[in-house]
């Protein structure tokens, strides 16, 4: 590509899967039970989110997590909300493993001219960092991202426009947001992406389909099933533009 194109992606549920918080919560309840834990805490983390920016109020997303994890935990019979067990779970989701196709997708990315990839995350820098640094899956390509943009500078999170904005003015494009691409296996962070001017690829590994209905104009720019297709579908972007302009 002969112009700058940055590749903003989400880490949470995109590039980082929560299986290895599962496999901690099995050690203490049945598998049915942990990813009914699982799945409540995940929306009680992101219900926290919205809320706050409903509020005009701010946590760092570590406090929110462990937050929504005491309250899942709180209300889930025969569960131990005890300090210990909050620390243990709070541990196997610093240190999470990544979905299949990160480390060929990440590997395509370092050789790849043209591209910024950036991490862009609800998430403390701190958090993403020992994530980087710490995950076995994570850590031998945590040279690939340039940058790791979060959003407590902004004191919101996801999808609130600030936080695009935010990512559009780090990543120097402000006046060019076309040219970022948010990468998400979120609706919420696609619409976010797209309301703010920004292209999103949705990553629909479940193979259900673009079902969100929030705003029913905010559809991705692309649905991919794996991470390994993001940069053909870029590339193929650029060059059917410069064919339009071309013929034009």
């Amino acid at each position: 590509m002969t112009k700058k194109v940055v590749i903003a992606m989400d880490i949470y549920g995109t590039v980082l899967t929560m299986e290895t918080i599962a496999q901690e919560l099995e050690k203490h309840f049945p598998k049915a039970n942990a990813e009914a834990i699982l799945k409540t805490w995940r929306q009680h983390q992101l219900a926290y989110t919205w809320r706050l920016n409903s509020l005009g109020r701010f946590l760092p997303f570590s406090e929110v997590t462990r937050n929504a994890l005491s309250h899942t935990l709180a209300e889930t019979p025969g569960a131990d909300p005890a300090e210990q067990h909050i620390n243990r779970l709070m541990a196997a989701f610093e240190n999470m493993g990544t979905f299949p196709d990160v480390g060929p997708t990440l590997s395509r990315l370092a050789v790849t001219p043209g591209v910024v990839p950036v991490v862009f995350t609800n998430g403390t820098k701190t958090m993403v960092s020992h994530s980087l640094s710490k995950s076995k899956d994570l850590a031998p390509y945590s040279a690939v991202f340039q940058d790791i943009v979060t959003v407590e500078e902004v004191k919101q999170f996801k999808p609130a426009p600030a936080v695009y904005n935010h990512l559009a003015e780090t990543v120097g494009l402000g006046s060019q947001k076309e040219d970022i691409w948010v990468i998400s296996a979120n609706p919420f962070d696609i619409n976010g992406a797209r309301n703010a001017g920004l292209k999103a690829i949705w990553i629909d590994r479940s193979l259900t389909g673009w079902t969100d209905r929030a705003e029913p104009s905010l559809e991705p720019t692309a649905v991919l099933h794996s991470l390994e297709d993001i940069i053909q579908t870029i590339t193929h972007h650029y060059k059917d533009e410069l064919n339009r302009h071309a013929t034009g």
